[in-house]
């Protein structure tokens, strides 16, 4: 039986096997896919991998908003091809409103739940049917604000980063979206200095004064140094510490102010940030190494 890229790719599927192995097996059981699997397993080449278990780390962030309730989020898929489908982006407003409805504290909690009478889990398996790749909502965060308050909501390129501002003191929503905007593109761990960890402020004093030390600076003066160099280390990671990007001459600290306003918190997503992408297009692939 022919061995052909399609029956490489499906093996490949079904146990999370090598390329080559699937190829190999699928060579010595004369194209037999039950026996194939049997040959990975035996061999311990097979994960017994299926669809739920391949990596979705492209997909969308997206904003709902309602009132004084807003939630960020973040569904993933196996390609770009498929975050561009209408129906995928239909989903993501689904889920966005069935979050702020509900108002689940996990994952788990959110797909037990239930959007206009379907329960959300069975609302992404069924756009798993349709569009056929892997959809998983990975994660969200929900915020309240007071009439006295203002969501800032940013979208970067169509939803590749998303970010909540919340601002406090004011109800201009312009300027919300502006600190989200910088938040985006800087990217900011935390929004005061306080909120960085003691044991990561320590960790950086003692690199700096070591480094410090290293260039021969007196000890004397050593401990000024280390303090006037942890404030770069803080504009680094800390949004009100850092040049605002629109007006660089101006902390966002300062531009916030001038508002009459301060920032409560704010949450920033990059679409499969600490995941491992597979950008792979396992036709030509497969080809490619068949033909060899």
């Amino acid at each position: 039986m022919a061995i052909t890229a399609k029956l490489v790719k499906e093996l490949r599927e079904k146990t999370g096997a090598g390329m080559m192995d699937c190829k190999k097996a699928l060579e010595a059981t004369d194209g037999d896919i039950d026996k194939a699997i049997d040959f990975l397993r035996e061999k311990g080449m097979a994960s017994a991998a299926k669809k739920a278990d391949r990596i979705a780390a492209e997909g969308l962030t997206h904003v709902e908003i309602d009132g004084n309730t807003a939630v960020l989020l973040e569904v993933n898929c196996e390609t770009d091809f498929a975050s561009k489908n209408d129906q995928f982006k239909e989903l993501l407003v689904k889920i966005g409103k069935g979050l702020l409805a509900n108002k689940p504290e996990t994952v788990e909690a959110a797909l037990e739940g239930t959007v206009e009478g379907e329960k959300l889990e069975a609302l992404i398996n069924n756009a798993i049917s349709t569009i056929g790749e892997k959809i998983s909502l990975r994660r969200f965060t929900i915020f309240e604000k007071t009439d006295n308050d203002a969501f800032g909501s940013y979208l970067h390129m169509g939803g590749t980063i998303g970010v909540v501002t919340v601002l406090e003191g004011t109800t201009d929503e312009e300027v919300a979206k502006d600190v989200a905007m910088h938040a985006a593109a800087i990217n900011p761990r935390y929004v005061n200095r306080e909120d960085v960890a003691e044991d990561e402020v320590n960790r950086e004093r003692e690199v700096l004064k070591q480094q410090a030390l290293n260039e021969g600076k007196p000890a004397n003066i050593v401990e000024k140094m280390v303090e006037g160099r942890l404030g770069k280390f803080f504009e680094q990671i800390v949004l009100v510490e850092q040049a605002f990007v629109k007006d660089p001459d101006v902390k966002v600290k300062k531009f916030v102010a001038d508002k009459g306003a301060s920032v409560k918190t704010f949450v920033r997503y990059e679409v499969g940030e600490g995941m491992e992408k597979r950008e792979e297009n396992f036709a030509e692939e497969v080809m490619s190494q068949i033909k060899k």
